[in-house]
């Protein structure tokens, strides 16, 4: 198992001393986030990847994948400007040798006669195009809406520069804080009929370049939180062997959002995968 850590989770202070402290933790890899510290986007040249990509490599790590805003791309304004932030992105995915540039981008609409949905596949090709020229791939993340609605929009789309980054709490929060925003009631039931990590996990096989390892808990009435992996209700073992199963040989990238301690956090969570 090849096991990541995104640095900007540690909250610390110096990017470059939160890598030395990845490194630390006995990983095989960094999940660099741009518009971080030291990374702003429009500073990453190919002169600045190659200094943090050779940084990482004197670690004895490598990168596993890049983390960056696209905007919402279910929203038609500012297409070139949008566009133009994936190229960039792409680029600099490809720069440090990763090529996976691993983003939210919005909410996709389940009903394909929502406006949104053709903006999603038109923006998308756009984006598409650009990463099968430069050789580096937009990996969606899971997380808004249900795992068959990201496989129906990247087979429409149709292109292999459109990918999926796995994260499997985000399956369990997202239904939450979505009912939660339209002021409605929570279905626990119904969530995880349609949000399932598992059955998401298998749909989705064929499009998965990357995933995290984040874990979370939700109540009955739709309170949720997340939590560090093992203590939450993602299936860890159930998870891990479905990727493997299906042949997946990438990378576990552990993020923390929350609680007081995400550097201790972090590398329990590294023992935790080691022990499955």
């Amino acid at each position: 198992m090849k096991v990541a850590i995104m640095p900007v989770c540690m909250r610390m202070q110096d990017a470059y001393e939160a890598m030395r402290t990845a490194a630390q933790m006995g990983v095989e890899g960094i999940h660099l986030t741009v518009d971080w510290a030291d990374f702003s986007l429009d500073e990453m040249t190919t002169e600045k990847c190659n200094q943090v990509r050779a940084f990482v490599e004197d670690l004895g790590l490598e990168i596993s994948a890049v983390s960056g805003s696209s905007g919402d791309l279910g929203e038609p304004a500012d297409k070139c400007v949008k566009l133009e932030k994936a190229r960039r992105s792409l680029e600099v995915a490809r720069d440090l040798g990763c090529g996976i540039w691993q983003s939210h981008i919005g909410i996709v609409p389940a009903d394909k006669s929502d406006p949104r949905w053709s903006t999603y596949v038109d923006l998308l090709r756009g984006i598409a195009a650009l990463g099968e020229q430069i050789g580096a791939c937009l990996a969606i993340e899971t997380g808004p809406e249900p795992p068959r609605v990201l496989a129906e929009l990247i087979q429409e789309v149709g292109s292999d520069a459109i990918r999926i980054n796995f994260d499997p709490a985000n399956l369990i929060i997202w239904p939450a804080l979505l009912a939660q925003r339209n002021n409605l009631p929570y279905d626990k039931a119904q969530a995880f009929a349609d949000f399932d990590p598992i059955a998401g996990v298998r749909l989705l096989m064929p499009y998965i370049v990357h995933t995290h390892v984040k874990d979370a808990r939700v109540s009955d009435d739709g309170q949720y939180q997340e939590v560090p992996p093992g203590e939450g209700m993602v299936d860890w073992p159930a998870y891990i062997q479905a990727l493997r199963n299906a042949g997946y040989d990438g990378y576990f990238a552990i993020e923390r959002e929350s609680g007081p301690d995400p550097v201790g956090d972090m590398r329990r969570t590294v023992q935790f995968l080691r022990g499955l």
